[in-house]
């Protein structure tokens, strides 16, 4: 398989057949991301040819090894196979006839495959029309997976994510009308020290008028290597604390009013935890009155310290 460094995908990407298109970020200015700093380039989209090779080896994943081979090679549940997940860190940046073909080559190799996912950037959402978003659509693209962070405007612009608040609403507002599904990734603690509630609240009022089937908090841990880093060694920006980071993410919980999947799945989370909105809404808040009540802010913190990667 053509991977390029460490495959990021969403927890609940688990079971799907993961195919490269992309290595790198079309942005890469985040300054709180290190995810990507090993990499020799910025962005690189996978040659087509490389994406037709590994979904050809993958479907010697799904055959039964004992079968004759002549029997597997006339075997049509080679597309058992019901999701791929593009990897990069926001494949959906490509061009549209660049994703048609991907599309076409899923297709051909798991004609059974009922959705494609991957990461994408509000941006990206923006960069196409709306005709294009239901032909990507039709063409199997559901599910995506958009790290709108936060929905703090000030957060944004400080971390130069590239988008404003009043986007994410109007590009997922797109994504409904073209019929393709979406999750958010929240990025607990981007507001700073002593703005985390304000950052919760306004970030409430943006995925309140947006319909993910999933909202999955993380935790924001800062490493030497980033930009955000170097804004902290020179007073321009202070770090929340682990307690204050759990009282964002029961803020944003509580005043979340749509029906959605809430997770703390990822790595940067010390406990996890899952639920539904708003049948376990009260559950959620005194699960994480618990963590901030036994763990306290010293555990908290040794946990965040001792993460050497995300």
């Amino acid at each position: 398989m053509h991977y390029t460094g460490t495959i990021w995908r969403p927890p609940y990407e688990a079971g799907s057949l993961i195919i490269e298109a992309t290595a790198g970020c079309t942005h890469h200015r985040c300054k709180f991301c290190t995810l990507y700093e090993d990499l020799p380039f910025k962005f690189r989209p996978s040659p087509l040819e490389d994406i037709e090779a590994d979904l050809l080896e993958a479907q010697t994943w799904y055959h039964d090894p004992l079968r004759k081979t002549e029997e597997r090679l006339f075997d049509t549940d080679v597309a058992s196979c019901r999701r791929v997940f593009l990897a990069g860190a926001n494949p959906f940046g490509l061009k549209m006839a660049h994703l048609l073909e991907i599309a076409a080559l899923v297709r051909t190799y798991f004609p059974q495959c009922e959705s494609i996912g991957c990461f994408s950037r509000v941006t990206d959402v923006a960069r196409k029309t709306d005709a294009e978003l239901r032909e990507l659509t039709e063409a199997g693209f559901d599910g995506l997976t958009i790290g709108i962070e936060t929905g703090d405007d000030k957060a944004l612009a400080f971390m130069d994510k590239g988008y404003a608040a009043r986007d994410i609403v109007e590009q997922c507002a797109r994504l409904d009308a073209a019929g393709s599904g979406y999750a958010f990734f929240y990025l607990a603690g981007i507001s700073g020290k002593g703005r985390g509630i304000e950052g919760a609240q306004v970030t409430a009022q943006v995925c309140n008028q947006t319909n993910p089937w999933l909202i999955g908090a993380n935790m924001l841990t800062v490493y030497r290597s980033s930009v955000l880093y170097q804004e902290i060694e020179t007073g321009r920006w202070a770090e929340e604390g682990e307690v204050e980071k759990y009282e964002e993410v029961k803020e944003l919980v509580s005043r979340l009013d749509i029906p959605v999947e809430f997770a703390m799945l990822g790595a940067s989370n010390p406990v996890m935890l899952r639920g539904r909105l708003p049948e376990h809404q009260q559950q959620i808040v005194s699960a994480l009155d618990s963590i901030i009540a036994d763990f306290g802010e010293e555990r908290l913190r040794d946990y965040r310290t001792s993460l050497r990667h995300l």
